[in-house]
């Protein structure tokens, strides 16, 4: 039998359990061309909230009565002549929140668990580390000596980011919530200062933080944070407009910053990303990460938590921020 997690309800404000139903249907069949796969764990992101939403977006919303969309990363059990993928290969793709799924191969990835543990495929060497990678340096456009300020520091992508601007010799500042984050952002990973944005004012601590200003903002966040980062830019600074986790879950209208003349005056960038949009590089941005994984030049993080039915307190952690990096649910059960 197959556990499946169905978006039933579109959520307003926060998603809470009445937002998915948790079915058990028989595992699907397949047809000629197709695989079975069999998930092992599936990745936690907080794009999922948008994805719950109607209306336009850079992806189609979910559709009542759908699996949930989400990552993931498990093993081919059952193939019906596919040309490219055979029982005991690992992939990597967009299976949803469910034990099984059936593909034809569409958009998987191909992994493998003796390089790295099967989680990394949906956290570094995944979806986020692919954010990060190119949001910093395709975007971003980091060059040795800037001064890089990262929100969401500790979660999955802003992690990666920061650690990947400390590769290529940049001053990184990040803002997390909370003294532990602020801790590990600075002592595990290497930053070079953190800002406590539940116990600290962010305004003044930019300040001490980057005296003369900074050339990049990475932002996960939006809200409050984005315009404190706004009104510390240095001529010519590059903002990176990834998410807006603090906007999410409103009831109102999304907040924007009230401060956006500050790219006029020192004739800055704001430039939103989609990690989709470099879907053919995506082999490169692994390599480099997986050489720096190996080097021990980057640290790689997940938090793992068990079982498809608790998928609704596990998601919550995305936004209560009860987590240390990537977010990830085991879906595979012991044998």
């Amino acid at each position: 039998m197959n556990k499946q997690l169905l978006f039933v309800k579109r959520p307003q404000g926060e998603a809470d359990a009445s937002t998915w139903s948790l079915e058990t249907n028989p595992i699907p069949e397949i047809g000629e061309g197709e695989i079975l796969i069999k998930h092992h764990y599936i990745s936690l992101d907080p794009a999922m909230r948008g994805w719950m939403n109607e209306g336009k977006s850079y992806i189609e919303p979910m559709a009542i009565g759908s699996v949930m969309r989400a990552g993931s990363v498990g093993e081919v059990i059952d193939t019906k002549n596919h040309p490219k993928f055979k029982v005991g290969d690992f992939v990597s793709g967009f299976g949803g929140v469910q034990q099984y799924a059936v593909s034809d191969g569409t958009n998987l990835y191909p992994v493998d668990p003796n390089l790295a543990p099967l989680p990394t495929y949906i956290g570094t060497l995944g979806m986020p580390g692919m954010t990060a990678y190119f949001g910093i340096l395709e975007v971003g456009k980091i060059k040795e000596g800037d001064i890089v300020v990262v929100s969401g520091a500790a979660g999955a992508v802003g992690s990666i980011v920061g650690q990947i601007a400390k590769i290529k010799g940049c001053k990184v500042i990040g803002i997390a919530g909370g003294p532990d984050k602020c801790k590990y952002i600075v002592e595990e990973l290497g930053f070079d200062g953190a800002i406590d944005y539940k116990n600290e004012d962010v305004n003044k601590r930019l300040k001490e933080e980057c005296p003369k200003g900074l050339d990049v903002y990475f932002d996960n966040v939006g809200g409050e944070i984005l315009e404190a980062a706004l009104g510390r830019l240095r001529m010519h600074a590059r903002i990176v407009i990834c998410g807006a986790i603090s906007q999410y879950n409103n009831r109102a209208a999304m907040k924007g910053p009230r401060n956006y003349l500050s790219l006029l005056v020192n004739r800055a960038t704001m430039q939103g990303m989609v990690v989709f949009d470099w879907a053919s590089r995506y082999g490169e941005a692994a390599l480099a990460m997986g050489t720096w994984l190996a080097q021990g030049k980057l640290k790689s993080k997940e938090a793992i938590y068990d079982g498809i039915e608790n998928f609704p307190q596990t998601y919550n952690r995305l936004f209560s921020g009860e987590k240390l990096g990537k977010l990830v649910l085991k879906v595979i059960e012991d044998e």
